[in-house]
């Protein structure tokens, strides 16, 4: 059976791919494609999961992560790398072929990265701790080292906690406005003391803020689409025992 997944127009030709919930083997509150390897679910239908979304997207490529630690550091993988290693990191990039990148998410930006001119890729989990401490900046710079041309790449994001789900309070709000008072036309009048942030918005501004002149947001509530995808948040507010993480992933083929 092959998981079903969305696309990004900027990223065309190369492999890639969204995941959401559907197409997988785990069950109850995990169900069903849920590739999280921290999540509480059992082993090897998790490694089910994940074979199927590689396979869904580049069949023959070995799929690599990172142990994600909310953070602003990106690794280059190529293929002297270890790629069953989770390094703590929060962004992988690669030119070499058959790697296939993924980043874990249930509420947080999937961010996936593409120079075709110069065959780099990247990928990027920007909860706000990374986004705020620049980890899509991070991985435009390993893509650069690697050959990539800023004015090349492309870049989509993907399924995340939209705005109408994601209250925030003061402090939070005041957390932004100290780094770049702009950010304010990132946040929505809430209840009192409270505001709504659009992550997927202020993400994308710092791609762009970066030099970035491709990105495409796809759109997708992980909290609102209960069927389509995991929210973390989701899950505390039902108080659910665990919570699962869909997958995003970019590689290159030979």
């Amino acid at each position: 059976m092959t998981a079903p997944f969305v696309t990004a127009l900027p990223l065309h030709g190369v492999p890639h791919g969204f995941f959401g919930r559907r197409g997988g083997v785990s069950a109850g509150e995990l169900a069903s494609l849920n590739c999280g390897l921290g999540s509480n679910d059992d082993r090897a239908l998790i490694d089910e999961n994940r074979r199927r979304v590689a396979d869904a997207v580049l069949p023959g490529a070995t799929l690599t992560g990172a142990y994600q630690v909310h953070g602003n550091r990106c690794v280059i993988v190529d293929g002297d790398t270890d790629l069953a290693a989770r390094p703590e990191a929060d962004a992988l990039a690669t030119r070499t072929p058959d790697i296939l990148l993924g980043i874990l998410t249930a509420d947080c930006v999937p961010v996936l990265f593409a120079d075709r001119t110069a065959g780099v890729v990247g990928a990027a989990h920007a909860g706000w701790k990374g986004a705020i401490a620049g980890v899509t900046d991070a991985t435009l710079d390993a893509m650069e080292s690697l050959g990539a041309s800023r004015e090349n790449i492309a870049a989509a994001i993907g399924p995340c906690i939209g705005r109408a789900s994601y209250e925030v309070d003061d402090g939070f709000v005041a957390t932004f406005l100290a780094d770049d008072p702009a950010n304010e036309r990132f946040f929505a009048a809430g209840k009192p003391g409270h505001a709504m942030f659009d992550i997927a918005a202020y993400v994308a501004a710092r791609l762009a803020t970066a030099g970035l002149t491709r990105i495409a947001i796809g759109g997708q509530d992980t909290y609102a689409e209960t069927e389509d995808y995991f929210s973390y948040r989701r899950a505390c507010h039902k108080g659910e025992n665990s919570y699962g993480r869909q997958l995003s992933v970019i590689g290159l083929a030979k």
